[in-house]
């Protein structure tokens, strides 16, 4: 049965930490050039910050990217203290039917220690496919395994795979005794991508909230204890947390992201301040454990590149190297009330206004169809294989508020996704439950006369899309584009006719 205790809450000033110095760090971290989604901050134990920046939420899923890599890894950390799974255990033992008949001296060596740190030895990882195992296992190793790091998060994916082959489980139905039900990590409010083959995609595909990544990471933080329930080996928490591969060649390919060149754990990375290490996922989203300070900080925003997404660290062990005392130190009511305020007045902005333009008059109740390009969305994701459902026909209807906009795709599915025009974001529920995520919230306002600005946020993930509509006659020039960190090639431009 799950059940989720509550964490013991403080004052900053009661841990240690001056309410003006948590103000200083909110601050810097909205100067810098990402967009903050969730903060929280514990020290000795007990919670003394923690804020949403609305239209985010505390119980709101978000997309984690590669912080789900470390939730992989604790599933293979669960299995290893059960008994099911030896770190110097062959691969190629494990998946007999998926391996070569003849297979390579390196790929003869390779183990699940070895995926754990990123030293499988490959220079490439392959995409999703049905048999993306069987492509894994036959990527050539051209460097003897735990040697040589490379990032792959295929390897990752193939962790959730080897508990699966030990146990019949997959990741979810695996760690929902065993970890969810634990540690107060609801499951049933847990979404996860999904392989062509059904495995949940370790490498990148859970959504979840700030919070329960906190909570994972407090176990680590814990030795892997949870109210007196150890629930992760001790020796597997501090192979976990140290570095078991040197990273340093992620300088190559990721010149920005200096602390990612500090060495590697089992999906967990190394930080910049003495034995520090965190959980990572692209564009931001960091549970950070800091073991000299007893802190642990949770963070999720939107930062997009890898140079701001080292500014949000570079922020935080500026803030870390301000905290003198370990103790209690003297009440400041006045700042804890400021801090108080702002946690509570967490905003990431209001979207633009503009609701007037002879244009409107045009386009209300007229439906219009693509010639060319791409314009959805329903993105599709590089980690399932899955492609975008492009939009065949859309159409407006607006009112006092907004508008409808009214679209159906090649695929037939139909959508009615309301747009505000007043300054405010109206909040769509696109899709069916079973989808990863569902909300969606549309603003939007006349940039001219003849140009329509249409911002949609995905607000359980990072991702914004921004689709700017030309209107020329019977004619619509669209740019569609939107903040993803992963942008293939050239965009293939968007037209579209009135029928």
């Amino acid at each position: 049965m799950n059940t989720r205790e509550q964490f013991e809450k403080a004052t900053p000033e009661q841990v240690g930490i001056k309410s003006s110095l948590i103000l200083e760090y909110i601050d810097n971290l909205e100067k810098s050039e990402t967009e903050m989604h969730g903060l929280m901050i514990m020290r000795h134990n007990k919670l003394c910050a923690e804020g949403w920046w609305a239209p985010f939420g505390p119980n709101l899923r978000h997309g984690l990217q590669s912080h789900t890599k470390t939730y992989a890894a604790t599933a293979v950390g669960i299995a290893y203290t059960e008994g099911l799974v030896k770190l110097d255990e062959r691969i190629i033992d494990i998946f007999p039917e998926e391996s070569p008949e003849n297979p390579s001296e390196n790929l003869k060596l390779l183990t699940v220690k070895d995926v754990l740190c990123m030293g499988c030895g490959m220079d490439t990882m392959p995409r999703p496919s049905k048999d993306w195992i069987k492509e894994f296992i036959h990527t050539p190793v051209n460097h003897k395994p735990g040697t040589t790091y490379m990032y792959n998060s295929t390897g990752s994916t193939l962790l959730g795979a080897i508990v699966r082959k030990k146990t019949g489980l997959g990741l979810h139905d695996y760690l929902t005794p065993r970890l969810f039900n634990k540690i107060g990590i609801n499951p049933d409010n847990l979404r996860w991508m999904t392989m062509p083959d059904g495995m949940e995609v370790g490498g990148g595909g859970l959504f979840a909230t700030t919070e329960d990544n906190f909570r994972l990471m407090k176990l680590y933080a814990d030795g892997g204890v949870w109210n007196g329930e150890r629930i992760l080996a001790e020796d597997y928490v501090k192979l976990a947390t140290t570095n078991q591969n040197d990273s340093a060649t992620e300088s190559i390919n990721n010149p920005e992201a200096s602390d990612n060149f500090l060495g590697y754990g089992f999906q967990i990375w190394m930080c910049k301040p003495h034995l520090a290490y965190r959980a990572d996922g692209a564009m931001g989203q960091f549970t950070i454990v800091l073991p000299e300070q007893d802190m642990i900080i949770g963070i999720t925003e939107t930062a997009v590149g890898a140079h701001w997404a080292q500014s949000t660290l570079d922020i935080t062990w500026d803030f870390i190297e301000k905290i003198k005392e370990a103790g209690p130190i003297e009440d400041n009511e006045e700042d804890y009330q400021k801090l108080c305020r702002k946690l509570s007045r967490l905003n990431v902005g209001n979207p633009e206004c503009q609701p007037f333009s002879p244009l409107k008059d045009e386009i209300d109740g007229k439906t219009y169809q693509i010639d060319t390009g791409i314009f959805t969305p329903f993105a599709g994701s590089f980690m399932t294989g899955e492609g975008p459902d492009n939009i065949k026909t859309f159409g407006f209807k607006f009112d006092d508020y907004g508008y409808t906009f009214n679209l159906e795709t090649v695929s037939g599915r139909k959508e009615t996704i309301r747009f505000s025009t007043n300054g405010t974001r109206f909040t769509n529920l696109l899709g069916k439950s079973e989808d990863l995520h569902q909300l969606y919230l549309g603003d939007a306002h006349f940039e001219d006369t003849d140009k329509l600005v249409m911002h949609g946020r995905w607000v359980e993930t990072c991702l914004t899309d921004v689709y700017t509509l030309k209107f020329i006659g019977d004619k619509v020039e669209i740019d569609a584009d939107n903040n993803s960190a992963w942008k293939f090639g050239e965009k293939e431009p968007i037209t579209a006719h009135k029928i």
